[in-house]
């Protein structure tokens, strides 16, 4: 018998009794980025970006980290990509803690890519098409000659439906629409050959036409490769639709968790609620009450003490003013972090 029918699963046994293990796990990630002013005696202040945050991304599945401008999804997945160091926690590729030195940094980035929201801004304009997939071919050991890496780099065109993709080769950034200089950076990250990728809104910049195309892009892409996908969005419909998990953060914190249809069907947290209100749907009739009269997300430089959605909190008490919630399991993958279902687990951050 070959290792891999060794490995094959047994169709008898039940599904639910196999764990499958996380490629890319994050526990209890904490950033801090210090505000420098121009008094050196002042108190020194810091932004808090981001509390107690953990998720997991497993092969095959998309996980989505749902919130509003500002709430730091985008610093959660700049710390999984390890542009940011985090203040606290910690990263586990494949079981083991991401080390800092150059070699452990370049292995696990060859692993873990990252697609940035704004297709104009992550594409160097001095270079085209065809530099910027080679030269990942190369720097990751993917192709060690020009043919090679030319072979290589049509091949990944054909594959985000730049086509025919040797008219592509020679283009610059500036030659191509938005939804193609996307593609590009899509088919830029899958150069390295990485088990995880880390979508920052990579829709949220492009036409409305087109932003189911770069969608269904990626699904078929995470179905081939079997990539596990951090998607990144403040559109809750689009993570319904892209994701098998939603996860909401705001102001720093995650509030709730769960099956993307049970999580967006059925809302528990107040904040997820209000998302769901705020987000168009045709079927629903009456005026919606405008966001603006529902506060906005608090300076993070100075947040609120205990949950810091409580001022905008149309159910608030007095213990969600003096300490976050624990984590409540809510039974079938759910969980909320409110005291509205009760204490939860003992949070291990938070402010």
């Amino acid at each position: 018998m070959t290792p891999t029918e060794s490995q094959a699963p047994n169709p008898e046994q039940p599904r639910a009794v196999t764990a499958v293990a996380p490629i890319l796990e994050a526990r209890h990630l904490r950033k801090l980025f210090p505000v420098h002013g121009w008094n050196p005696f002042a108190r020194q202040r810091a932004v808090h970006a981001v509390e107690d945050t953990s998720l997991a991304l497993t092969a095959g599945k998309a996980v989505a980290l749902v919130g509003e401008s500002g709430s730091g999804k985008t610093t959660v997945a700049r710390m999984l990509a390890r542009l940011y160091a985090p203040t606290s926690g910690e990263i586990l590729y494949a079981g083991q803690p991401v080390r800092s030195g150059r070699a452990a940094l370049r292995a696990y980035r060859r692993n873990v890519q990252m697609v940035f929201q704004d297709p104009f801004s992550s594409l160097n304009p001095t270079h085209d098409v065809r530099y910027h997939l080679t030269r990942p071919l190369r720097i990751h050991g993917h192709a060690t000659s020009d043919a090679e890496a030319t072979t290589q780099a049509l091949a990944l065109l054909n594959r985000v439906s730049l086509t025919p993709a040797e008219q592509f080769l020679r283009k610059f950034p500036h030659q191509l629409s938005g939804g193609q200089r996307q593609r590009v950076a899509i088919a830029r990250a899958l150069a390295a050959q990485p088990r995880v990728l880390l979508a920052d809104e990579p829709v949220s910049m492009l036409d409305v036409s087109i932003r189911l195309d770069i969608l269904n892009l990626l699904l078929r892409l995470k179905d081939e490769d079997r990539l596990a996908v951090l998607y990144i969005t403040h559109d809750i419909a689009s993570a319904r639709y892209f994701a098998d998990e939603t996860l909401v953060m705001y102001a720093g914190q995650t509030v709730e968790g769960g099956p993307s249809d049970a999580v967006i069907e059925q809302p528990k947290h107040p904040y997820t609620q209000l998302l769901i209100d705020a987000a168009p749907d045709p079927d629903r009739t009456g005026a919606l009450k405008p966001l603006s009269a529902r506060g906005e997300i608090p300076s993070l430089i100075a947040p609120p003490t205990g949950c810091r959605f409580h001022p905008r909190c149309p159910h608030a008490m007095p213990v969600c003013r003096e300490r976050f919630p624990g984590r409540t399991d809510l039974g079938g993958g759910r969980w909320t972090n409110c005291f509205l279902y009760g204490e939860g687990e003992p949070a291990t951050g938070g402010s």
